[in-house]
């Protein structure tokens, strides 16, 4: 027997179409005592199988730092990373340059420190850094992708890559694209178990989700496969097919498959920060939603992004208040050994 047919007392969401002329479709929200419980399908065992494949992908030392727009040309920024001071600025060509965050003189902090055709001079005593680093500091890998800023940083268990791995992403120009970022007291890991429950989906965000079906299948340790109904109120809807995959062990990613917007993509990567004044550690959620559609129609979507882009940040947002409660109540449980499964 099929999951959807063990679990599904309601008629489940048409399935979408790539090419409907029309995406929006008339689908009440259900009740809650009309909908199907899903806590027999959201086994801790199998939760936690499809975490462990993620964790045992090599991340390459790589980490989300911010997004493409956090660093400019005239200021370098700095970010506490896994527990290090990292420093990035942009070099006379735009390029993006990391390091140690500390000066090698007296160690003050190069944040906020004027940088003039490519070369960064700490705030103290002017000392000059470039990308090519000197026998005192050394420059670590560095990457942005359009969408996102990364550091490569030297980390216990990961053989360093020159890139970091990637999802497959629509064409950018041919995209609207939106970041949001959300600190939280947890571990990667549980960032990304909560993305690997969706059967939280339509309970725990009933303004958002519904009639979320896992596609058992379709579905394995390395993939999540879900037909689900975005909500655009409680009577009408957009119906998708998607798909969940981790490129890393830090980071999980939703691709549209079927039905509006098919080839958008949804990044959530966790970063770990360190550990805050109360000892316990700090993660912070970046996620980049690439939304794209071949109608004729997302060409004024694009033209109008500035627009779109706090709204599609609104959302996102929105529903990390939710989920970081979940990954932070995870952790808490993991913490004290109350952890079920």
């Amino acid at each position: 027997m099929s999951l959807r047919t063990r679990t599904s007392p309601l008629p489940p969401a048409p399935r979408p179409t790539v090419r409907s002329r029309i995406p929006i479709a008339r689908i009440p929200q259900p009740r809650q005592n009309r909908m199907a419980s899903t806590w027999r399908l959201a086994k801790p065992a199998r939760i936690a199988a499809a975490l462990q494949t993620a964790q045992l992908r090599n991340s390459g030392g790589w980490f989300v730092a911010g997004a493409s727009g956090d660093v400019g040309r005239k200021e370098s920024v700095t970010r506490t990373i896994a527990g290090r001071e990292v420093v990035f600025w942009r070099n006379s060509t735009g390029e993006l340059i990391a390091g140690p965050g500390a000066c090698p003189h007296l160690g003050a902090l190069l944040d906020k420190c004027p940088v003039m055709d490519g070369t960064m001079y700490c705030r103290w005593h002017g000392l000059a850094l470039t990308q090519n680093g000197d026998k005192t500091w050394t420059p670590f890998r560095a990457h942005d992708d359009g969408v996102l800023l990364w550091v490569g940083l030297p980390t216990e268990g990961e053989e360093p890559t020159d890139r970091p791995a990637l999802p497959a992403r629509p064409p950018l120009p041919d995209a609207v694209s939106a970041v949001i970022a959300k600190p939280g007291v947890c571990e990667p890991q549980d960032v990304i178990a909560n993305r690997l429950d969706p059967w939280h989906g339509s309970w725990f965000h009933p303004y958002a989700f519904s009639h979320l079906v896992v596609d058992d299948e379709a579905s394995n340790d390395h993939a999540l496969v879900v037909d689900v109904t975005f909500r655009l109120s409680r009577t009408w809807g957009v119906p998708v097919r998607a798909e969940f995959t981790c490129p890393d062990s830090r980071t999980i990613v939703m691709h549209i498959t079927e039905g509006e917007g098919a080839g958008s993509v949804v990044e959530t990567h966790a970063t770990p920060l360190g550990l805050g004044p109360d000892g316990r550690p700090r993660t912070m959620v970046t996620e980049a939603t690439i939304a794209y559609s071949d109608r004729q129609g997302f060409q004024v979507a694009r033209w109008l992004s500035p627009l779109l882009r706090p709204g599609i940040r609104r959302t996102a947002r929105k529903l990390w208040v939710d989920d970081l409660a979940y990954a932070e109540r995870r952790y808490e449980l993991r913490e004290r050994g109350d952890f079920p499964g």
